[in-house]
């Protein structure tokens, strides 16, 4: 836990309902162990979609399609949502909320590897990444982000605190999770260390970098 349990509460005390079909799709998620975001921040993720109004977005981990509704509610009408999940039982799950909400003209669904994946999509341009999938494949991910990242493009990383691990020796930490520890904070360090970026590292939910691409 990076906040303590009181201010997390607090904070999800002051959150309103996300509309019967969200707020459902959270409930059954957290029931099934299926890793969405926080609802702290999820409320980020909107208000940074409604502040930046980006017309292309990306997102990297579908899972059951939750952030991708999520930032439908707060996008443009005229934004486009490209998402990439791997998982093949959670694809038809997504596939089917996106068409209870009624979304599946603003976003689009690509199955398979991000790896493979990105290199595809090799000469588009997002405004917006929002990246929420294997931890540990962060930095290899980074280089073909910034491929299809604009100056002024804003990536946003979930996940990047580990609940507060990042800060412990990786001996301290268990076993199974030393490799993940060691490449998050590499990448923390690339983030902050790149002239291409700006990131901020916000303490909230699991830890989540803001970084704008300036150069």
């Amino acid at each position: 836990m990076i906040v303590n349990d009181r201010i997390r509460d607090y904070l999800h005390s002051l959150e309103s309902s996300q509309g019967v079909l969200l707020d459902t799709i959270e409930e059954e998620a957290l029931k099934a162990y299926v890793p969405i975001i926080k609802r702290e921040t999820a409320s980020l993720l909107r208000t940074m979609v409604a502040a930046l109004k980006p017309a292309q977005i990306l997102e990297i981990g579908t899972a059951v399609g939750y952030s991708a509704l999520l930032m439908c509610q707060a996008m443009p009408r005229e934004c486009h949502i490209t998402t990439i999940e791997k998982y093949g039982k959670r694809i038809p799950v997504a596939r089917g909320n996106f068409k209870k909400a009624g979304e599946e003209g603003r976003i689009t669904l690509l199955e398979g590897d991000a790896d493979e994946l990105l290199k595809e999509l090799e000469g588009r341009s997002f405004d917006l990444v929002f990246m929420d999938a294997a931890k540990g494949q962060y930095l290899h991910w980074l280089p073909l982000l910034l491929k299809v990242m604009p100056v002024g493009a804003v990536l946003i990383s979930d996940n990047v605190l580990q609940d507060g691990d990042i800060v412990e020796s990786r001996f301290a930490v268990q076993r199974r999770n030393r490799t993940i520890h060691s490449r998050m904070r590499e990448y923390l360090h690339t983030l902050k260390h790149m002239e291409e970026l700006e990131t901020a590292v916000i303490p909230i939910g699991d830890g989540v970098t803001i970084s704008t691409r300036i150069k």
